[in-house]
């Protein structure tokens, strides 16, 4: 009966996938939002929350929009709330839950409880375990519906910014990891490429998909680990910038040698929240600066 409940919920909220057609989210029909959910700036900021061993991201956009990539752990919620309400954050415009594993959606419904919340966006992917459950009621509670995360939704698309979501491509996978919707967030001449724990098989497919995945930063998929960031993916990328958001002494011995190896060789600097706490990138679209 729990079992029935949960998919239930979870059909309720979740959009079925269909072709890779560059599809803009939904906004209409919905409440005004308020001019300003931020301070306006004119530069993109990207933080990469120190959270452990988990994922955190918050983006800030120029006109003073905000998105949240994931929420840690669930003992992540203090720092997230406290680190979001430290940078005056009152509303998430774009709250995405990459994937439904506990280091990526465990904070997710206290982000919801906690903040005003414009679009949700998550993948068609479903999981029997607490955390899970916490967001979909968190989700209803406050009436909100999700847009289905997959290859082909255009978040934004206004002049020099723009917020695609590169993958997952395909409907079923044997992974959880595989499920990551995978998101280039470009404005002007720099781009970020945030993976979640996109494995080297959903790396493979957005790649035959043609997808443009250059970028300056790269959000490192899965914590560093083996099973993702192959030598092709990480050659299409070409970027400057690896962000590993891992935690110190992790049972996973995360991040694994080989793709740390893989890193120096192609001269790439790599960023560890392990070692040096919360990274924040500052772009006007031509510069990146720390």
């Amino acid at each position: 009966m729990r079992r029935f409940i949960l998919l239930l919920l979870a059909v309720l909220f979740l959009a079925g996938c269909s072709n890779p057609i560059i599809q803009k989210v939904n906004t209409k029909n919905k409440p005004a939002s308020p001019a300003v959910s931020g301070t306006q700036t004119e530069n993109l900021k990207v933080h990469f929350l120190d959270v452990g061993q988990g994922d955190s991201i918050l983006v800030q956009f120029p006109d003073g929009k905000n998105m949240l990539v994931d929420a840690g752990a669930n003992e992540s919620a203090p720092t997230i709330i406290n680190y979001l309400n430290s940078n005056g954050i009152k509303r998430l415009d774009y709250l995405v839950g990459t994937h439904p594993h506990e280091d990526h959606i465990g904070s997710l419904d206290a982000v919801i409880n906690h903040f005003e919340i414009g679009e949700v966006l998550m993948p068609k992917a479903t999981t029997n375990t607490k955390t899970f459950r916490d967001v979909l009621a968190a989700i209803k509670n406050k009436r909100l519906r999700a847009t289905t995360a997959k290859a082909g939704v255009s978040v934004i698309s206004d002049g020099n910014l723009s917020v695609d979501i590169l993958g997952p491509c395909g409907d079923t996978y044997e992974s959880l990891n595989n499920y990551s919707a995978v998101i280039k967030i470009k404005y002007g001449d720099v781009a970020f490429l945030l993976t979640g724990d996109a494995e080297a098989l959903s790396e493979q497919e957005i790649l035959a998909a043609g997808a443009d995945v250059r970028a300056q930063v790269l959000k490192v998929g899965h914590h560093g680990s083996e099973s993702s960031t192959s030598a092709e993916f990480l050659k299409a990328v070409n970027s400057e910038y690896a962000v590993i958001s891992v935690g110190a002494g992790n049972d996973y011995h995360h991040p694994h040698q080989v793709i740390l190896n893989k890193l120096r060789k192609a001269v790439i600097k790599v960023l560890r929240t392990d070692q040096i706490g919360t990274i924040v990138f500052s772009t006007d679209g031509r510069n990146i600066y720390r």
